[in-house]
Formats: C-alpha cells, sequence, structure tokens
C-alpha cells in the first residue's frame, strides 16, 4: 500500500495487511467467487442472456415511467427471467457472489472484535 512512492504504515503493519489480504483471497467464498466469475466471463450466451435481461430491465422501467408498458413487455422479461434462472452458469455466479457478499461482514465483524472498535463503520468514514 503505497502512497506518492512512500508508505505511511509500519513494515509491520504492512506485512500483517498483505497477509489478511493474501487470506482473504484464498478464503473459500472468493476463490469461489472468483471461480464462478471466470467461468461465466467465459460463456458468451450466459453474457448474452446476462445483458439481454438487463436491457429488457431497462426498458421495461423506461415504459413503466411513460406508462406504456403492456403485458407482452412483461411476459417477455418473465421469459428471459426464466432463462435465466436455468442458466447453471449464471445461477452458479450469483449464488457465489451472494456467499462472497455474506462473508464479508463476518470479516468486518472479526476485525472489529480484534480492534475493540467498529472497523467497518470506521472505514467507512463520517
Amino acid at each position: 500500500m503505497k502512497q506518492n512512492g512512500t508508505n505511511p504504515f509500519s513494515p509491520e503493519l504492512e506485512t500483517a495487511t498483505e497477509a489478511l489480504a493474501a487470506a482473504l483471497a484464498a478464503a473459500p467464498p472468493l476463490t469461489a467467487y472468483q471461480q464462478a466469475k471466470a467461468r461465466l466471463e467465459a460463456e458468451p450466451a450466459s453474457q448474452a442472456l446476462l445483458q439481454d435481461l438487463l436491457t429488457s430491465q431497462g426498458q421495461l422501467r423506461q415504459k413503466q415511467m411513460n406508462g406504456r408498458i403492456t403485458q407482452a413487455d412483461i411476459d417477455a422479461l418473465r421469459a428471459l427471467q426464466t432463462a435465466v434462472q436455468a442458466d447453471s452458469t449464471i445461477m452458479d455466479y450469483v449464488m457465489a457472489q451472494q456467499d462472497a457478499l455474506a462473508y464479508l461482514p463476518e470479516v468486518n465483524q472479526s476485525i472489529s472484535q480484534w480492534l475493540g472498535i467498529d472497523f467497518a463503520a470506521l472505514a467507512a468514514g463520517g
């Protein structure tokens, strides 16, 4: 963690920070997420399906704001949602992402207990 060529941390703190970062990167929820993300990035059909869903959701929001939403629009979105839910690559990614996101507050809580302060709140700032 260097800023402008200088290191604001003691060597011990830098070593501990690097060890924590390495341990986090090796934690099963985060490695599973990285692997699922890589599989999704390697699967063009799944990526296209996700993009279609995002586009359709955006278009539906626009139509809803303009009062022009139709049942056909809703049915098309539901069909895309069903296709996304049937795609194992996408669902593996979503589940791995949820697991990783659930893991991080546990890490923050552990750090807070070790420090005796609310680490996440302090790190977030005022």
